[in-house]
């Protein structure tokens, strides 16, 4: 299995530091409002990651941090009126409610910076014994960059060549302008603790240093977060430990990509954020880790309406198949006889391919299509032995469901699934179920009666709604134009 590193900038064999264990970290949200999709992306991609590493038979031990005590979450809670601490809280509530929904497996640990401030602090009051960092007269405490000399390694920055073109005014306290706050002294109205250096709050870098240091320890293989985590947070967290224990800290580092909305960079002060909480209640959550993930999680992911569109339809061809073949199986019940047959035996090792190339779904998923057609081929197959059929059917589907299930998919029955879909959509198009039924009872009568005009008339007027009807020996189905 091989990993797209983003310090080597290449793809290395997987080899844990102490296999079969793995220790893996991932920066959580930075609970000041709402999570967005973005946050989703992150979290289902390491989700993933997780599920993968556990099915080729590692013990995971992984670890999601949250952003508790921050500029922006004091600067809320104060607008708000309320304690920081139970402001965050309440956000943090609600983040963990919507990941639920979405699917998204709890991390083994979910620590937060406010119930890790003795760690921080000492982990700060080493470093100032090691060199790496001082205090100011302010109570404020600053990494030494300079005193790093691998700074700059993950991102393949020159410190020297960063403060060219930039200002060079140091911040009072400061030593150099590159330098970065490790401890932030208290100002008013904001929260903070007692250190020894004056009341404070910890810097943002710090807390995922001293948190992978407490529950992971001092090397760990795998982390990761976003691509826009990769300067300076990243490079400082590495800073800040190598500095530390003297030891390589994370041997595998992965970012995911971002997103953009109809091309843009996603900011709220462009008004183009969705929220995770919004796109549920807009699209199943299968919908929305399947549009997420049809692309290789480093790349960049391009959300509008059609995305979402063409995800859907997928999803709906993905458990309409599934639902067929429950259709066959309650006629001719599988016998668990197994069949030979050259796709089934390719699955599984086609599946592993493509996910031991760096995670790479993409490729799964083009893979799935594949089995999928030939599912589909298989159920039109009049001539296949009715209980061969259902078993090859039966065999396939469970080692399809089996292992797409490690992408966090078709974890829910088919039918419903596909009740649910329709119903929005007939909602867009101003029809229900029991009105497109009762005219295809009334087009069967007409039929009957040899009234064509009438038995027309009415398909081409469920036509025009979008509404496509389907003539089959059984009898007359229907489908959504837009779903085909």
């Amino acid at each position: 299995m091989k990993i797209h590193n983003s310090m080597s900038k290449t793809k290395e064999e997987f080899e844990p530091l102490n296999a079969p264990e793995v220790k893996m970290y991932a920066c959580g949200i930075t609970v000041y409002d709402d999570c967005h999709i973005g946050h989703a992306k992150q979290a289902v991609t390491f989700d993933i990651i997780r599920r993968y590493l556990e099915y080729k038979g590692y013990k995971v031990t992984y670890v999601r941090n949250y952003t508790d005590v921050d500029d922006k979450i004091i600067a809320r809670a104060n607008q708000l009126g309320i304690n920081a601490l139970e402001y965050s809280q309440d956000r943090i509530n609600e983040v963990e409610r919507v990941m639920n929904l979405l699917g998204v497996r709890v991390p083994d640990i979910e620590p937060k910076a406010s119930e890790n401030i003795q760690n921080i602090i000492e982990f700060v009051s080493k470093l100032i014994e090691k060199g790496h960092a001082y205090p100011s007269e302010r109570g404020d405490v600053y990494y030494s960059v300079k005193s790093f000399p691998g700074y700059g390694k993950l991102s393949k920055r020159n410190p020297d060549d960063m403060l060219n073109g930039v200002r060079k005014d140091v911040e009072e306290g400061k030593r150099d302008p590159l330098d970065f706050a490790l401890w932030k002294s208290a100002k008013e109205g904001e929260i903070s603790w007692d250190s020894p250096w004056g009341k404070g709050r910890p810097g943002w870098h710090i807390e995922c240093s001293a948190m992978n240091l407490r529950y992971l320890g001092e090397q760990i293989d795998i982390h990761g977060g976003g691509k826009d985590l990769l300067f300076p947070h990243h490079e400082n967290e590495i800073a800040q430990t190598e500095a530390l224990t003297g030891k390589q800290f994370a041997k595998y580092w992965i970012h995911n990509g971002l997103i953009t909305i109809n091309g843009q960079k996603m900011s709220k002060s462009l008004g183009n954020s969705l929220t995770v909480k919004d796109a549920l209640a807009k699209y199943n959550k299968e919908v929305i880790k399947y549009m997420l993930m049809q692309k290789h999680y480093a790349s960049t992911v391009d959300i509008n309406d059609q995305e979402f569109l063409l995800a859907e339809k997928h999803m709906y061809y993905f458990y309409n198949t599934f639902n067929e073949i429950n259709r066959i199986l309650a006629n001719v019940p599988a016998n668990g006889e197994v069949v030979n047959d050259e796709v089934f035996e390719k699955i599984e090792p086609d599946f592993v391919e493509a996910m031991d190339d760096d995670f790479n779904t993409a490729s799964a998923y083009a893979n799935l299509f594949a089995v999928m057609k030939y599912l589909n081929t298989i159920i039109a197959d009049k001539k296949m032995d009715a209980q061969t059929k259902s078993n090859l059917l039966k065999q396939i589907k469970d080692k399809v469901i089996e292992l797409y299930n490690i992408l966090a998919i078709f974890e829910e029955e088919p039918e419903e699934f596909l009740n649910d879909l329709k119903n929005k959509y007939l909602g867009k198009l101003s029809i229900t179920s029991d009105e497109i039924e009762k005219l295809i009872d009334e087009r069967k009568e007409a039929k009957a009666n040899k009234d064509y005009a009438r038995a027309d008339e009415i398909r081409n007027g469920l036509d025009e709604k979008g509404i496509v009807l389907l003539d089959g020996k059984d009898g007359t189905t229907w489908n959504i134009k837009e779903l085909q």
